[in-house]
């Protein structure tokens, strides 16, 4: 069972092949650069890798315009290079993820070039259209501010098509059971080539079935059950992991009747009031969160992260919360996107090294599995000249070399950081490898506590009243073994006083520093936390060594 469920237990990092590392010298990242660079995850502890879109693409959103789903993009390699990195990867036994974009295409892509050709071409029905302008038009942006409509007039076709998204990127109809059978192929393709699963975007777009001036479309769940059927006939222990910024309830569903649904999914609701905690040091609404994304079937499972390759998105926050938030990590308007979230890095946006170890340690410390985005291990930095989500894509920063070691070209696929506290120079793995309490040794240590403590991604939890309004207590429990977890929101330091006595955890051994805890007389235990401090224990049942009263 263990293996099969191989997920609880993983740490995944996410990367972009064309900003991580560039074996030709020609400024954008490749598949020959990522397998140079296995050794580097491996020795971190990752055994799992999620990589973002690499098929041909004209390249106008990040490779999520994809025209090619059975191909690797010209400027990441070959499918020979696809292949041998999967090879090396084998080898070390990290797992891969790829994304799979299957709610639209790129309008350069074959199917929709033929969908345009006439009413009765073959692929005619593979999209949305509508030959009168809906009433709907423009609404439903998911780039509200950049994205001007959800329904565009295609001349050769003579109607509108749907995009939910950019209107270079026109949404598949799913309900042509067509299409269906082409998303299986994709992922069999890929399944194949030994993936371990996929990121799947945008799922509730996938979900839906637009039709024009339509209010709300159903949701069509029977589509991701489908999914996941196919999925196990293929690859038995292979995953589904969701990106659904969904409300808590809504989730249910998504994670299916007994788990037959997708196995993980980012858990965005947790994640934005983790800032908004991060953000005040009120931990109330965050404990509100975590209780309300409790999973009911145990193969089920949340993705916990801190940054990923888009904005911060804080669209859950009520208007108060979100704008506490903006005022602390991102008070500058050229800073927001979208109106509703943060284009930074978390390094930057967090300010320093004591909150920074803080939020990676509450992430690695929450019921699900830890994500971590390229380059946060080292602190890497952003760049907020560039366009929207482009500020947190910039290459990945291995050493002081030109170009920051990621590639020898002149001209890269974005600038590397070269300024200020965050540049290169200052900021980069080759020098963090040597410097024992670097950002980036610590972070390896944290990975390997977090893979010893499997009952986090195991057991049952529940959250510790520690007494104080700024510490969060969780304790966990799995085949005997319990763990308790705290961490402190507060610039002060603060004293918890816990009475363990009922559950007999007399002795509390700290996982990160030499020091034991043991129950007084009155069975309490006094832990203290520095400012923005955390503490992990494993807790012993000694109450057999202990006198009887």
């Amino acid at each position: 069972m263990t293996e099969e469920l191989w997920y609880k237990n993983a740490i995944i990092y996410s990367l972009d092949l064309e900003t991580f590392m560039d074996s030709n010298s020609d400024g954008v990242g490749d598949f020959g650069g990522l397998a140079r660079r296995l050794d580097y995850l491996h020795a971190m502890g990752i055994d799992t890798v999620w990589l973002a879109p690499f098929q041909p693409t004209p390249n106008k959103d990040n490779g999520y315009d994809i025209k090619d789903y059975y191909g690797v993009d010209p400027r990441h390699g070959s499918s020979g290079n696809f292949v041998e990195f999967m090879h090396q990867a084998n080898k070390r036994g990290i797992k891969v993820i790829i994304d799979l974009v299957v709610n639209h295409t790129s309008d350069q892509h074959p199917w929709f070039q033929d969908a345009r050709s006439s009413e009765d071409a073959k692929h005619r029905d593979w999209y949305v259209w509508s030959k009168e302008r809906p009433s709907d038009w423009n609404e439903g942006m998911v780039f509200p501010g950049v994205q001007e409509a959800t329904w565009t007039y295609d001349k050769a076709a003579k109607a509108y098509y749907f995009h939910r998204f950019y209107k270079f990127q026109p949404d598949l109809n799913i309900d042509n059971p067509k299409v269906r059978e082409e998303i299986h192929r994709i992922m069999g393709f890929w399944l194949e080539l030994g993936v371990a699963g996929f990121r799947v975007d945008a799922v509730p777009f996938i979900l839906e079935s637009p039709a024009p001036g339509k209010a709300k479309s159903k949701q069509n769940f029977e589509y991701l059950r489908d999914m996941r059927r196919f999925l196990q006939w293929r690859k038995g222990d292979a995953i589904l992991l969701g990106e659904a910024n969904v409300l808590p309830k809504e989730s249910k569903q998504y994670f299916g009747e007994e788990g037959s649904g997708i196995q993980l999914m980012f858990n965005f609701y947790v994640n934005q009031y983790m800032f908004y905690a991060l953000a005040t040091g009120d931990i109330a609404p965050l404990v509100e969160a975590l209780e309300a994304t409790r999973v009911a079937f145990p193969v089920s499972q949340w993705a916990h992260f801190l940054r990923n390759h888009d904005e911060l998105d804080l669209g859950r926050l009520t208007d108060e919360q979100r704008q506490k938030v903006f005022a602390r990590f991102g008070p500058e308007k050229y800073m927001q996107l979208y109106d509703r979230g943060i284009r930074r890095r978390l390094s930057p946006m967090l300010g320093n090294r004591q909150q920074t170890e803080l939020a990676y340690s509450l992430m690695f410390s929450l019921p699900g599995t830890p994500v971590i985005r390229y380059g946060d291990e080292i602190g890497m930095g952003d760049d907020l000249s560039l366009k929207e989500r482009d500020a947190v894509r910039t290459p990945m920063q291995w050493s002081d070399d030109k170009q920051a070691g990621f590639s020898k070209a002149d001209k890269l696929v974005h600038p590397v950081i070269d300024e200020g506290p965050y540049a290169y120079r200052h900021v980069n793995v080759e020098n963090q490898r040597r410097e024992p309490d670097s950002l980036l040794n610590w972070m390896t240590t944290l990975i390997r506590l977090r893979q010893e403590c499997s009952e986090i991604g195991w057991g049952d939890w529940r959250l510790v009243d520690t007494g104080k309004p700024h510490v969060l207590g969780m304790h966990y429990s799995w085949q005997g073994s319990s763990l308790l977890i705290f961490h402190n929101f507060d610039e002060k330091a603060h004293e918890i006083v816990l009475n363990l006595k009922e559950s007999k955890e007399a002795k509390l051994v700290d996982l990160m520093v030499k020091y034991v805890s043991v129950a007084d007389e009155k069975g309490s235990h006094h832990i203290t936390l520095d400012a923005y401090g955390y503490r992990w224990f494993r807790a012993d049942d000694i109450s057999h060594l202990m006198k009887k009263d």
